[in-house]
């Protein structure tokens, strides 16, 4: 019931496209934007190209991050985030957190989910290219990547939790908590800095978990 009620929710937002072409990525646009691709069959077997194009950093006065879809490279429909978009067997689920893309995934109608390809040029496709030529360094770099913020995580909560109690409004009513872990400016500011590149890394391979890479820095639910 609550899949069917978000899925009518993300219906009302898709808005029809005005059939510009797809843009190619550009050189300056690795954190900014994002450009996916898949293949599929309409209803006579002929096989289309669809796109989903993706300004990270929102567009317009109010800064809104819209996903634009694209059938042979015409402009379609478009969304805000996140968004559903219908296309022949399924659908494409579009979500991002503050740091990239968290999910772009094809899912057919009996439930199977896959990821869209990334465009050779953009950061994904550069990200996916290094899997692919060395998959120990990737490998280790993902891990890299967990480990910092699990390490983030332990230090940060903490410290966090100490600077909310101290307050005054909160530190009246139930008192200010001490953190056991008290680290310098430098290295707190340091350990932000590489959270925020770990959550980076993560989201050019779509990879996100709520706690690492949403609940602590980014805010999300």
């Amino acid at each position: 019931m609550f899949d069917d009620w978000k899925r009518r929710r993300a219906a009302k937002r898709v808005k029809p496209g005005d059939g510009t072409p797809l843009k190619r990525y550009r050189w300056w646009q690795p954190f900014s934007r994002a450009l996916m691709h898949m293949h599929l069959e309409d209803g006579q077997g002929r096989r289309e190209q669809w796109s989903v194009s993706v300004s990270l950093w929102g567009e317009g006065d109010d800064g809104d991050v819209w996903a634009h879809l694209y059938r042979n490279g015409g402009h379609t429909a478009k969304s805000k985030l996140p968004a559903e978009f219908e296309v022949p067997g399924g659908r494409i689920e579009i979500a991002a957190s503050g740091y990239g893309l968290k999910r772009c995934h094809y899912v057919t109608t009996d439930g199977k989910a896959r990821p869209l390809t990334p465009d050779p040029a953009s950061a994904e496709g550069r990200r996916a290219r290094l899997d692919r030529r060395h998959p120990f360094a990737s490998r280790m770099l993902g891990v890299a990547s967990v480990l910092i913020l699990v390490v983030a995580l332990v230090l940060g909560v903490p410290q966090l939790i100490e600077t909310v109690t101290s307050i005054p409004p909160v530190a009246e009513r139930i008192g200010i908590w001490e953190s056991p872990i008290t680290l310098p400016a430098w290295f707190n500011i340091g350990l932000v800095v590489a959270a925020l590149l770990a959550s980076t890394e993560r989201a050019l391979r779509l990879r996100y978990n709520w706690l690492l890479d949403g609940g602590l820095f980014d805010g999300e639910d």
